[in-house]
């Protein structure tokens, strides 16, 4: 079986560690960026299985993400979106653009990985 690409968009140095080693130990294969400018070129190489993606971030926050995957992508891969701006505005506004689900930091790596796999069984 292939190993499922991540994509993980964080501009937390020390969580974007914990989280990639907590899912590459669990088998995914992790590409991170650390900002907006880096995810959307990621997504021009490789497009992956699923995004894990910050809310606050440079250069394009998690929603103009979400916006960009699913308009000008026209991708239906999963996102999962991680803020500490756990306003309802904000998650309103990421399940309004297509977001798959919403995770309020501080993360549970484990939580974070049950829900990763729960959304690539759909997909």
């Amino acid at each position: 079986m292939d190993k499922k690409k991540l994509l993980l968009a964080e501009d937390d140095e020390l969580l974007a560690s914990l989280l990639t080693f907590r899912l590459q130990k669990a088998g995914y294969d992790v590409i991170r960026a650390n900002d907006g400018k880096q995810v959307k070129e990621k997504l021009t190489e490789n497009i992956p299985d699923i995004i894990v993606s910050d809310i606050m971030m440079p250069y394009l926050s998690g929603l103009e993400l979400i916006d960009f995957v699913r308009n000008k992508m026209a991708l239906s891969i999963p996102i999962i979106i991680i803020s500490s701006a756990g306003n309802e505005e904000n998650v309103l506004s990421a399940f309004e653009l297509g977001a798959n689900d919403f995770i309020s930091k501080p993360v549970s790596p484990t939580e974070l990985l049950v829900r990763v796999a729960r959304e690539l069984r759909k997909v």
